[in-house]
């Protein structure tokens, strides 16, 4: 079975996210900057990143996550690579070996 790594939502604020997040659910900040945030639930992180930098999206871990693509690296010290859904939903494909920033 596979494992879902993060979903991604677009925010315009990331202090207002977060803020509004911590307000109406228990969660771990893991990370934040003004650029993204990497929020704790006890099943799954949620990511919150700004428009035009990554588009809303699931995260599923793969051991062979480069048959997928060219794997990119990114500056939390994961790398993956982003396909599409037939129904144009947005799926990035996560190297299972890469660092991660939950847990």
């Amino acid at each position: 079975m596979e494992k879902l790594h993060h979903i991604a939502v677009v925010v315009e604020n990331i202090t207002e996210a977060i803020n509004w997040y911590s307000d109406n659910f228990k969660i771990t900040v893991n990370y934040s900057d003004d650029s993204w945030a990497s929020l704790q639930f006890e099943n799954i992180t949620l990511a919150l990143v700004k428009p035009g930098q990554h588009p809303p999206h699931i995260a599923v871990e793969k051991s062979n996550a480069e048959s997928f693509g060219t794997l990119k690296k990114h500056r939390d010290g994961t790398a993956s690579t982003y396909i599409s859904d037939p129904w144009g939903n947005i799926v990035e494909i996560l190297n299972i070996d890469s660092k991660t920033v939950s847990k």
